[in-house]
């Protein structure tokens, strides 16, 4: 693929992009969560969500293809982790079903860029 050719820096991943506008839409709708969740649900959605930008950012700079699939594999995980914990929150109430919306419709944008990018790098090893 050309543009994956012209990728020198994780900067340059329109994945990692999605995913830190995804860390920051997840902080502006945890201001709204009762401060009783400052250390449940909130705490848990916001280190998710900062993990997956920084699990593409921290495997883009390793040494082997192998070991950047496996990053971007825990980037998927905590990409999961995300869209279950805004499923509760969901059901539990806190947050506005427009933020939670788009949240969700951010995550399921950085799944679907994810997983193609693992099976690119997978081929070319």
């Amino acid at each position: 693929m050309d543009e994956e050719q012209s990728v020198k820096s994780f900067r340059d991943l329109i994945v990692w992009h999605r995913s830190t506008q995804l860390c920051v839409a997840i902080y502006e709708l945890t201001r709204s969560f009762p401060k009783e969740e400052t250390f449940g649900l909130s705490s848990q959605l916001r280190r998710a969500a900062v993990s997956i930008s920084s699990n593409i950012a921290e495997g883009s700079g390793r040494q082997s293809s192998g070991e950047f699939v496996q990053f971007l594999g825990m980037a998927r995980g905590s990409n999961l982790e995300v869209q279950t914990q805004l499923y509760i929150a969901g059901q539990l109430g806190p947050g506005t079903p427009e933020k939670l919306v788009q949240c969700d419709a951010l995550s399921v944008e950085v799944a679907k860029m994810l997983g193609p990018l693992i099976d690119s790098i997978r081929q070319k090893r």
